[in-house]
């Protein structure tokens, strides 16, 4: 799995990759400062996310954490600072997705955050040709913050790394879903001929043009049990095309069907409409 999402291949994106991953009982563990290789790794049953899908982290950057940990390991968030280098966004991007977890002295995130802001203010010390922080008189440890509301986290990690690492994004839109009685992919073949609703994460896509030049697109959904195959025929997709993206979750109305003799994870869907988040 970890060789599969490093090498960027098949027909799904890393998202779904990481999805089915947990579906195999497997521990997707978050980008570490310590931990993580530029690409993904697999040991024993946990996949480690590697660095080059920290999104904004630039290759110079995650080819010096590699380089600069293998000499020694990092000792403080202001140990990184001082030996990376890192811009503004790209220890914004280490923060949001956990890689620097590890160093939150003042017990969450936001601690880091304001961290950042005073290495950003003394960053004058570099054309002195100072190391930043080696003056312990320069740095004000972080005040107690309020912890950060769980699921701004969540959301935060998700635009960063495009996935969750411990849960399905899905989760982000629970309560709106509550409401709407949808089924769950796993239960789909307990639906055949039925007409259901179904709530899921647009996953991967691909076009095709029937004899007659109409287009139509076959989509797949999955949430957190399974993955669902999609048909959107030509007057389908030409209602709904304009709708879909691959940023946020679609609640589905359409039948079960059986395709070649198979039991099904999807079926045909008429109608899709934009998940509202909870």
């Amino acid at each position: 799995m970890a060789a599969v999402i490093s090498n960027q291949g098949g027909f799904y994106s890393t998202f779904a990759y990481v999805s089915e991953a947990r579906r195999m009982g497997l521990t997707i563990l978050p980008p570490d400062i310590q931990g993580s290789d530029i690409a993904w790794k697999g040991s024993h049953q946990s996949v480690r996310v590697g660095l080059f899908s920290v999104k904004g982290l630039s290759r110079k950057c995650q080819e010096l954490i590699v380089s600069e940990r293998q000499k020694t390991v990092f000792q403080s968030f202001q140990d990184v600072l001082q030996r990376v280098r890192p811009d503004e966004s790209e220890v914004r991007a280490l923060i949001n997705c956990g890689a620097l977890d590890a160093f939150c002295t003042a017990g969450n995130r936001a601690g880091l955050m304001w961290e950042m802001a005073q290495w950003q203010k003394n960053r004058s010390a570099l054309s002195k040709n100072r190391g930043l922080f080696n003056d312990t008189e320069g740095y004000l440890r972080p005040p107690k913050l309020p912890d950060a509301d769980e699921l701004e986290n969540l959301r935060r990690e998700f635009m960063v790394l495009g996935f969750l690492c411990d849960r399905h994004p899905m989760i982000l839109y629970r309560k709106g879903l509550e409401r709407l009685g949808s089924i769950k992919a796993v239960q789909l073949n307990h639906c055949i001929g039925k007409r259901v609703q179904f709530a899921g994460w647009l996953v991967t896509g691909k076009r095709v043009q029937t004899r007659h030049g109409d287009t139509m697109e076959f989509l797949t959904f999955e949430d957190e049990t399974g993955i669902v195959e999609t048909t959107f025929f030509p007057k389908t997709y030409e209602r709904f095309c304009h709708m879909v993206d691959r940023n946020r979750p679609y609640v589905l109305a359409g039948k079960v069907a059986v395709d070649w003799g198979a039991v099904p994870d999807g079926g045909s869907c008429d109608g899709a409409r934009t998940g509202e988040p909870g």
